[in-house]
């Protein structure tokens, strides 16, 4: 593995380093080996003794090793080939596994996605229309039981589907559909954010569910219960300015009730496939943003000492100073922050420091576990966060 893909890994691999972290890490230290270097002194300056826990370069050659032993290779968020619509997503993946036909990601996908405990009528409607939609698009889908596994038979049947899992390549989950697993693996794509050996857990599923958002120019909830995986996918989508569908059910079918409340909040109403087609955008609404988010003042090019709001005496200076912003900048912070997301704009507004500073603040004290941020340039305080 180049030195800059095994340090890309490690610092995706690093105790406390989200998505957004990782790319906050990189708008400010230009190289994934500047920020592992920066990390114990981040740490130390916002409280913590000691830095983070740092994947080794053998742990990471060993990574990459069992994960071509399994069949698949990583695909890095700055990667040619890494899927252009997912990489909008405020929280994309900053490392994938592919198994597959690697050519699949960036074709124009369709989501098919509901409920596990599907009725006969459900599971026959997602395999009917994923098999119609299969003829133009990719039918993406999460390979769960139900109207997931519809999805896939479908448009295998008459085109390419991807799977997108929530562990590991090597960990077909749900057991009974192992068979399936190994067959879109051979012939078709499989997915996942998580690293080889990851068995699932229920903390996983709702950021596979983002990856089956952000790979769909539109998602189709074909059956879904309130409060359901499903829903949030389609969450996501709506979030990411994807189109959002919805195959109706019965009023007397508590399976279908998500998907009728999607319809009354504005999806579109699905009966086949040409419902989909006809009204999938070209590209998403937000295709014309950045490709990495930033918050405010963080992107764009090192801040020349006395430029711009981050002069080389204030926190959040970039362009090589790395000097801990002073304690009355974090209490600043720390004290409009709480357990509730909050908007990085209000903080900056209310906070009387530049936005590098803020920036550079809540950095130290995420890498500090102190914070967590969060998709949608919102932040939250940790239990046990405050001074």
């Amino acid at each position: 593995m180049p030195d800059d893909q095994r340090d890309r890994l490690r610092l995706i691999r690093t105790e406390g380093i989200g998505p957004v972290t990782y790319r906050r890490l990189l708008e400010r230290y230009r190289s994934p080996a500047a920020a592992l270097d920066a990390l114990p002194r981040l740490a130390r300056a916002a409280g913590r003794q000691g830095g983070p826990a740092v994947m080794t370069p053998g742990d990471a050659e060993r990574e990459l090793d069992r994960t071509r032993a399994a069949g698949g290779r990583l695909v890095f968020l700055e990667d040619d080939d890494y899927p252009k619509l997912l990489a909008l997503m405020d929280d994309a993946p900053p490392c994938l596994v592919f198994h597959g036909d690697a050519a699949l990601a960036p074709r124009r996908c369709v989501a098919a996605v509901g409920g596990r405990n599907a009725s006969a009528n459900g599971q026959r409607m997602a395999e009917t229309l994923a098999a119609e939609l299969a003829q133009s698009v990719v039918v993406v889908s999460g390979l769960a039981r139900g109207i997931d596994t519809a999805a896939h038979l479908g448009a295998m049947r008459t085109g390419r589907t991807i799977a997108v899992i929530a562990g590991g390549i090597d960990q077909p989950y749900p057991p009974d559909n192992a068979d399936l697993h190994r067959r879109i693996a051979d012939a078709h794509l499989l997915i996942t954010e998580a690293c080889i050996g990851t068995v699932p857990q229920a903390r996983h599923f709702p950021r596979r569910n983002r990856i089956i958002a952000g790979l769909s120019l539109g998602v189709v909830v074909v059956e879904a219960a309130p409060r359901s995986g499903s829903l949030i996918t389609a969450r996501f989508a709506q979030e990411a300015g994807r189109e959002v569908f919805a195959v109706p059910g019965s009023p007397l079918d508590p399976r279908a009730r998500g998907g009728n409340d999607l319809i009354r909040q504005g999806a579109i109403l699905v009966e086949s496939a040409s419902d989909v087609l006809d009204n999938l955008p070209a590209v998403p609404d937000h295709a014309y943003g950045t490709r990495l988010p930033s918050w405010p003042g963080s992107s764009g090019p090192p801040i020349a000492p006395g430029a711009g709001g981050g002069g080389p005496d204030q926190p959040g200076h970039d362009g090589g100073d790395d000097r801990p912003a002073p304690p009355e900048a974090r209490s600043r912070v720390l004290a409009l922050l709480s357990p509730e997301p909050t908007m990085v704009d209000d903080i900056v507004r209310r906070c009387q420091l530049s936005p590098p500073a803020t920036v550079a603040v809540l950095l130290e004290l995420e890498l500090s576990g102190r914070v967590e941020t969060l998709p949608g340039n919102r932040v939250a305080l940790l239990p046990g966060g405050t001074d």
